[in-house]
């Protein structure tokens, strides 16, 4: 089974059948150590105080260099945005004044014999001119980023074949991504929110062409071995502990000091204490709903339901009056209109197309926008599971009887699933109960 497959493949009856859930794409997180920000290159490090130098990939050989040779250590170096511009600059620093001017002395064996103490030099940023270095390299790197970054979304020449299936993508890199967030389930995060997305896609196809998982990053002896990984092991997804990749997130340039986790969960012990309890300039997070018919999205579900009316002409709140629809009959409804069209289906006629925008394209020109089939056919209980298990839309739906007073029962459209009634004559037989009975009347 290919990786396309997966998600949609071909059930027994010739019907299509959704295997995996899927997923929209979103942002990436996982990650316990400082991300290293120093991307591969040619460059070459320099000694503070010799000639010895050595090309950027290997920069503990010079960092050991420096220790054994001249007794110096630098400080938090992984946190340094342009090491090779941060060794020139001190190169050139210590050789217009002397280093104890500069670095921390730290003494060896203070209390032993003075022909065993060592003098050894820390050069960090408790030192301003450092700190001031060190920002002012962040916040370049930082411009060439977002210059970089703005470049990549303004492109249209980026040429790219999907790595699980055969299919070209040329244009707009958000085209590849999307693709594979939406057909096989694979998401490495929002296009806004990723940079040097060329090296990004060519690290990861370098892996499965090494017959690398990408998540657990076992290597197996051939693709189809390796595809089957990665499907029954939910592991189509990168290994987000693994720093390789934090230099292709955006995040990771914004704060010196500071990794992306740390970013995102700021320390808010300090509002504990705020007595201030005005919350009228609170903004909840936006949440990113994605249209029904086509890859827009929208922060707010005003916007969606505006674009869905005014761009395909479905109106879901109509249908809501007109259907008189509850909560888990409008929740059945959204799933089975994103399950026909991901399969290529008009959710109206029930006819099968060759691609999504085929589809779409015919329900729209042969008015099957708002023309629903029989409530039987969608009214099912598979259809409580969503297609796309975070679609935002599902979020934001409302019980049309919801004001009409606490005597409706809600409860009476909730479906009670068993677990197993597959063998219920089996199960009377060898029930605890029955054999309860048996005793009493023997006895009786």
């Amino acid at each position: 089974m290919t990786p396309k497959m997966a998600a949609c493949d071909a059930s027994k009856d010739g019907q299509d059948s959704i295997l995996e859930p899927l997923c929209f794409p979103e942002q990436p997180a996982d990650g316990t150590s400082p991300p290293s920000l120093q991307g591969p290159g040619s460059e070459l490090l320099v000694c503070l105080f010799c000639p010895e130098s050595v090309p950027l990939q290997q920069k503990d050989l010079l960092l050991k260099h420096l220790l054994l040779e001249h007794k110096l250590v630098i400080a938090d170096v992984k946190l340094i945005a342009d090491l090779p511009k941060y060794m020139l600059y001190w190169k050139g620093r210590f050789l217009e004044q002397p280093v104890t001017d500069f670095c921390s002395v730290i003494k060896t064996n203070s209390t032993g014999p003075v022909e065993k103490q060592e003098d050894y030099f820390l050069l960090c940023d408790v030192l301003p001119e450092d700190r001031i270095l060190r920002e002012r390299l962040q916040q370049k790197r930082l411009e060439e980023v977002l210059e970089q970054q703005q470049a990549e979304r303004d492109d249209s020449s980026f040429h790219h074949v999907c790595m699980f299936c055969s299919e070209e993508f040329t244009g707009n890199r958000s085209s590849l991504l999307n693709h594979m967030a939406r057909e096989h389930s694979f998401s490495i995060g929002l296009p806004d929110n990723i940079v040097y997305c060329k090296q990004f896609l060519e690290t990861l196809q370098n892996k499965l062409d090494n017959l690398q998982c990408l998540y657990c990053e076992k290597t197996f002896r051939d693709k189809t071995t390796l595809k089957d990984h990665m499907r029954k092991k939910a592991h189509r997804r990168i290994n987000a502990s693994n720093h390789e990749y934090d230099r292709f997130y955006v995040i990771n340039y914004l704060e010196l000091g500071k990794t992306w986790e740390e970013v995102q969960s700021e320390d808010d012990r300090e509002l504990v204490d705020d007595e201030d309890d005005d919350w009228s300039d609170w903004q909840a997070h936006p949440v990113s709903a994605v249209c029904l018919f086509c890859d827009h999205q929208s922060e707010t579900m005003d916007q969606i339901y505006t674009h869905m009316k005014e761009a395909h002409g479905f109106d879901l709140h109509k249908l809501r009056t007109e259907l008189n629809l509850r909560f888990y009959q409008q929740v059945k409804l959204v799933n089975f209109i994103r399950r026909q069209i991901h399969q290529s289906r008009c959710y109206g006629c029930q006819e099968k197309f060759d691609s999504r925008e085929d589809a779409v394209r015919h329900i729209v020109a042969d008015g099957h926008v708002m023309k629903l089939p029989d409530v039987s056919t969608w009214n099912q209980p598979q259809y409580y599971f969503p297609t796309y298990e975070n679609d935002a839309l599902l979020c934001t739906l409302s019980d049309s009887d919801e004001d009409e007073g606490d005597e409706v029962n809600h409860g009476e459209d909730v479906p009670v699933i068993a677990e197993d009634i597959s063998n219920l004559r089996a199960l009377k037989q060898t029930s605890v109960l029955n054999q309860l009975l048996k005793n009493r009347s023997s006895s009786s």
